[in-house]
């Protein structure tokens, strides 16, 4: 019974978070404020979900702090996806090993 209820929730939730905007902004947006709003609020809401997982994924502060310097290194010189997250993994690894 209690999925059921979550799942009601959920939708609804899902439905008005996407029926809203349509319902207020029926004209074209010309305001910068809103659309940079509406530009990096995305992101923002990705880097609040992730950070807490990253920083308590590996079970040790210290561990994760050296493989999000990693990460963000190897990111900045635009690696790969995959590379970014092996070289994140192995620097945290790593890190473990030797703390």
């Amino acid at each position: 019974m209690s999925v059921a209820v979550y799942v009601f929730v959920m939708a609804g939730v899902t439905y008005l978070i996407r029926m809203v905007p349509f319902t207020f902004f029926r004209k074209k947006l010309t305001s910068k404020f809103w659309l940079s709003f509406l530009h990096y609020i995305p992101y923002a809401v990705l880097s609040a979900m992730t950070m807490p997982a990253i920083l308590y994924s590996t079970g040790s502060m210290v561990t994760a702090t050296v493989g999000t310097a990693v990460a963000l290194v190897m990111a900045y010189f635009e690696l790969p996806l995959i590379a970014v997250a092996l070289g994140a993994s192995l620097a945290a690894f790593l890190a473990g090993l030797i703390i």
